[in-house]
């Protein structure tokens, strides 16, 4: 499947996606944009020997609305700090790296932290590339959220933002990304669009119509001080609010809640969930989260279906790893949690539902909306899902004794170095 992007202001501009073929006939995955700011996203179909252009404009037309609200040419934004984690993926990095030396953000820094290395690729392709621009920090621990906050304690920003090696960011991105913190002083935190950056195999098309990472085209503030009536399980469904690839916090509200957990995250036997306890943390802490679709990357999804099986059990197994660590670092939130966990097991079997992976027609499942549940889903990721959800705080508890025992085994080879 294709994926591109359409200008639908200015002449109606059509761009393949990043590391995209120019756009043919066939089946396409459509951003629409609006004066460059993402407004929907559309399956369409190009006929043989149609004009692209003219076939996907005429569907946008008829499908994407209006577009956005005016704003000002010149944005307020805060000095900010760009931090991504990598290990042994220097070519994606560097895909990355691109991406982020053409943000229109008047004022950050770039901080690459490389965790657990096991060769120099990253550090010599940051020295040789991108020296003047990034600067290289090691993390030897390995885990994501161990790595984040190496990179949070680096950090000069007054805001910090977060996304992965496998990412390519719009151009207008950061800005988009940090607006929100000058506009409003009592925000905590700020997550963005994610969007397929190709969709090459079934695996990748699978996870899209799943919903993928996005969370649709309305921005939206959360605040601890005004639920939203529309979430029972606030804040507790926090994967809501946004994924790891696209996120910011004031830098010193992340540092005042300890950053993130160190026995979360990918790389750890808790196998994920860093982010959204993020999330919580700083809502808990009074602080408010805005989510906005103007703040673009391009996300390049698992390949294969061992890959998609993987990622299925740590999704599982991240989310009940994170509500653990919330218990056990919050724990005076725990008469909430207890007060909305009959309807959390609820959304839990709905999240992990098996949905039949062909359609009504017959037809193969495909991306669509990313806030219903109607996707496909096959029996065995639903399996998967749910293991790991049974696995997440074992895994979490794990993670923590281990961290423990690393940081004694440290603390006793200092004292015994130290009488040599």
């Amino acid at each position: 499947m294709q994926v591109a992007e359409l200008e639908l202001d200015d002449g109606g501009a059509l761009r393949p996606g990043p590391g995209s073929p120019p756009v043919t006939h066939g089946e396409v995955f459509l951003l629409v944009r609006r004066g460059g700011r993402p407004v929907a996203t559309l399956l369409g179909r190009v006929p043989e020997g149609a004009d692209p252009r003219a076939v996907l404009t005429a569907l946008a037309r008829r499908h994407a609305g209006a577009g956005p609200e005016a704003v000002p040419t010149a944005v307020t934004v805060p000095f900010t700090s760009v931090v991504i984690a990598t290990r042994e993926r220097a070519d994606r990095l560097a895909h990355a790296l691109d991406s982020m030396l053409a943000q229109d953000h008047p004022d950050f820094e770039i901080v690459v932290v490389d965790n657990a290395p096991v060769t120099d690729a990253t550090r010599v392709l940051v020295e040789r590339k991108y020296a003047e621009r990034v600067r290289y920090v090691t993390e030897p621990v390995p885990g994501l959220a161990v790595a984040h906050n190496t990179g949070l304690a680096a950090a000069r920003g007054d805001v910090v933002a977060f996304t992965d090696d496998d990412v390519v960011a719009d151009p207008r991105w950061l800005t988009e990304l940090t607006a929100p913190f000058a506009a409003d002083p009592g925000l905590g935190c700020a997550t963005g669009l994610i969007l397929p950056a190709r969709l090459r195999t079934p695996a990748q098309v699978l996870l899209e119509s799943h919903g993928g990472f996005a969370k649709g085209f309305t921005p939206r503030t959360y605040d601890s001080a005004g639920p939203p009536a529309d979430e029972p399980l606030f804040p507790f469904t926090a994967g809501r609010f946004g994924s790891g690839a696209n996120m910011a916090f004031r830098t010193g509200v992340l540092r005042a809640v300890g950053g993130f957990d160190p026995a979360t995250g990918a790389g750890t036997l808790a196998r994920g969930g860093d982010d959204l306890y993020g999330f919580v943390r700083v809502l808990a802490q009074g602080h408010r989260l805005h989510y906005t679709p103007r703040a673009l990357v391009w996300h390049h999804h698992r390949e294969t279906w061992q890959d998609l099986e993987t990622q299925a059990y740590g999704y599982g197994a991240g989310l009940t790893a994170y509500l653990t660590a919330i218990l056990v670092n919050r724990p005076a939130l725990l008469p909430a949690f207890l007060a909305r966990l009959p309807r959390g097991l609820a959304h839990a079997r709905t999240l992990t539902a098996i949905r039949d992976t062909e359609g009504p027609d017959g037809a193969a499942g495909v991306p669509g909306g990313h806030d219903d549940r109607g996707h496909p889903w096959p029996r065995r990721l639903s399996r998967l899902q749910r293991k790991g959800m049974a696995y997440g705080p074992v895994g979490y508890l794990r993670a923590r004794r281990a961290m423990r025992a690393a940081s004694r085994g440290a603390v006793t080879s200092g004292v015994s170095g130290g009488g040599r």
